[in-house]
């Protein structure tokens, strides 16, 4: 058989004096013949205050919003990089196509699939000599002419 211990409760006992009672009386007082007298130098202090306040609400407000356009200004300079980065990549997958576009074995091979051949002497006539690739930006270039005559 289980026996359960059995631990004895303790009780509290209330003392018998619990200290001087309160007694409260209720007075009716009628207020409504006092008139409030305005301090002069209690309003002065208000309007200080609330012009302070108001200064320093107007600090704090433009330092944060100077300091959220700086954060603004930041995503769209990050924007603007990423952007300028894919950019430079296409530039250079055009650059790197137009160069084997341009290669010249691919052309005469594709010119032989169609059927053309190469010119003869005395075919071709360079109408301009100077057919140098320019390094610098020009308004207007002439580009070299070839005539091809045939006979």
């Amino acid at each position: 058989m289980a026996t359960a211990l059995v631990q004895p409760t303790l009780v509290r006992r209330r003392p018998c004096w619990m200290g001087t009672p309160e007694i409260y009386f209720s007075k009716l007082i009628d207020n409504s013949r006092l008139i409030k007298v305005e301090d002069p130098r209690r309003a002065d202090e208000m309007r200080q205050f609330g012009i302070a306040l108001a200064c320093f609400f107007l600090l704090v407000m433009g330092y944060a919003f100077q300091h959220f356009k700086a954060i603004e200004y930041g995503y769209r300079i990050e924007a603007l990089r990423s952007q300028r980065d894919g950019l430079v990549e296409l530039n250079r997958a055009l650059r790197l196509e137009e160069a084997s576009l341009r290669d010249p074995e691919r052309i005469d091979h594709m010119a032989r699939a169609l059927g053309l051949q190469s010119p003869e002497a005395g075919q071709v006539v360079r109408m301009d000599v100077s057919a140098e690739e320019p390094s610098t930006p020009q308004v207007a270039a002439v580009t070299a002419v070839s005539v091809i005559s045939a006979r």
